[in-house]
């Protein structure tokens, strides 16, 4: 009990401003659910701000460079003489297309672009690594504001090269490492204030909706970039950086670490079980430091059973999610479908169908392993059901825009998915897996090595695709269907281990219905 009276005597000095205000107006506490609703809104608005501002590049890549347009696709039979093709001349295209941004525009343009890609999401991987040390050291809230500033800082530099009329390459790959540095404090610091209000009991529910801000983030960064692309890409940069300026000034004035940094009590309305309250309590995603607990070595957390195979499994996921990240909008516009060439405008809202069927695929990946409680089985399904989508969508994609769309769609939940179920669901139980014996301390490391490892991947794919797509984007898709086989296959023995373990229990008790 003697633990608690540190934590009283910090009420005063960490609540946030903007709940200290709205007390003073309120003139009585804020109740725990409050603070939880407050908890989820402004980290969801934040994770979003961070995807939004992510997504701008892929969207002024095809005003940056007018490459030649993919004309492999004369029928949906051609994909062997795909590899063959070279691309046509650059002058018919800077017809359709506009004349580009120096150095952007030339033959090495699109090589370029994906050395921005991976400057950024290298140093994003790199990052993430140390930020989940840092966000337990740190106080959250401010590491955070700290992280989205930084994030609107250099994503509004990229944009005022524009205006700035900058044709230095380095000018713009240095800014884009910069904010990949700063886009790495936001997975931690979401996931570690998200895992002190809420327990592991309502994990799946909390988590399978409350990710959808990754691609609602992919979908508003989208549509406002090309929105403001016809003014200047420039634009495009400038208004999303400012924006999650703004969000991060939000967070520093309402949000509550934790329980304990806000002197929050539970009440018993709210969570009328003192069982379900005692495991809530005793079980956390994640908690403040405690004395008492040593954190997990970085070596130990991969030794915990699930870890390198799910890390390794979202390290090809991501190579393959975040290839049409920040690919996609500009395979659109360069992709004739029936006949014809949508503008770099049309391409990017068209883009976010993508992200829609990516909000789908995420909740129903987490509500059907939920049902199944068979993490690694589910996440190989969608792998494997994601190698034919991809297939049909380079194959079918241009028929029609229907067809394009329906696509789309499809392709977007089974890559999706499993991406938003390792990242949050399997994270968070291996986080807690029980060879920690109870050690709360390993979530913070455990989602740093997955989701990191998966940033690695995130920068692999873009960056190659920089280079294959100036060859044939049927090779990009043959990349993508090869990454994810063997994303799927790497969770091969977990799937073995869980269909083991559902006939086992089903011959054990045979009544029992989970």
């Amino acid at each position: 009990m003697g633990s608690i009276a540190e934590p009283v005597q910090e009420i005063t000095v960490s609540k946030p401003p903007g709940i200290r205000f709205v007390e003073y107006i309120k003139r009585s506490a804020i109740s725990y659910r409050t603070y939880q609703a407050i908890v989820l809104i402004v980290t969801f608005f934040a994770y979003t701000a961070y995807h939004a501002t992510r997504k701008t590049t892929s969207i002024v890549k095809s005003a940056l460079d007018p490459q030649s347009p993919d004309e492999n696709l004369k029928s949906p039979f051609s994909w062997r003489r795909a590899y063959a093709h070279k691309p046509l001349e650059n002058s018919r295209n800077s017809r359709v297309l506009g004349a580009g941004w120096e150095p952007f525009n030339g033959s090495e343009g699109t090589s370029l672009l994906g050395e921005l890609d991976v400057g950024f999401l290298f140093v994003y991987a790199i990052g993430m690594f140390f930020s989940g040390h840092a966000g337990d050291r740190i106080d959250l809230r401010q590491f955070l504001t700290i992280g989205m500033v930084g994030t609107g800082l250099f994503t509004a530099l990229f944009g005022v090269g524009y205006w700035a009329n900058v044709h230095i390459f380095y000018y713009y790959l240095t800014v884009q490492i910069l904010a990949g540095l700063f886009q790495s404090t936001g997975w931690p610091s979401v996931v570690a204030v998200v895992g002190n209000w809420f327990g592991k009991k309502k994990r799946g529910l909390i988590m399978g909706i409350w990710n959808a801000h990754t691609s609602i983030g992919n979908i508003t960064g989208s549509v406002v970039a090309s929105m403001l692309l016809k003014n200047g890409w420039g634009w495009s940069m400038v208004v999303p950086g400012l924006g999650i300026t703004f969000i991060g000034i939000v967070v520093f004035l309402l949000l509550p670490v934790s329980p304990e940094s806000v002197g929050a009590k539970v009440d018993e309305d709210d969570l009328p079980s003192p069982k379900k309250l005692w495991e809530e309590v005793r079980e956390p995603l994640l908690k403040p430091e405690v004395e008492e607990e040593s954190a997990v070595g970085f070596l130990e957390a991969w030794r915990i059973p699930g870890v390198a195979p799910f890390a390794l499994c979202l390290f090809f996921a991501k190579l393959v999610a975040y290839t049409f990240l920040y690919w996609l909008p500009f395979y659109i516009s360069h992709t004739a479908i029936e006949g014809r060439y949508v503008s770099n405008e049309e391409s990017g809202t068209l883009s976010t169908l993508f992200d829609v069927g990516g909000v789908v695929g995420g909740i129903l990946a987490g509500h059907i392993s939920d049902r199944l409680d068979a993490r690694a089985i589910t996440a190989a399904s969608f792998m494997y059901c994601a190698i034919p989508a991809l297939y049909f969508y380079r194959s079918y994609g241009h028929v029609s825009m229907t067809v394009n769309i329906i696509l789309m769609l499809i392709t977007g939940m089974f890559v999706n998915g499993p991406y938003a179920l390792i990242t949050t669901a399997v994270s968070a139980d291996l986080g807690t897996h029980s060879s920690l014996r109870g050690n709360s301390r390993a979530l913070a490391t455990v989602t740093a090595i997955i989701d990191g490892t998966g940033s690695i991947g995130a920068a692999l794919g873009p960056l190659l695709t920089g280079y294959i797509s100036t060859k044939s984007w049927s090779a990009v898709f043959t990349m993508l269907m090869v990454s994810a086989l063997i994303a799927g296959l790497l969770l091969t023995r977990l799937v073995v281990a869980e269909v083991a373990a559902k006939i086992h229990s089903n011959r054990s008790r045979p009544s029992t219905l989970v």
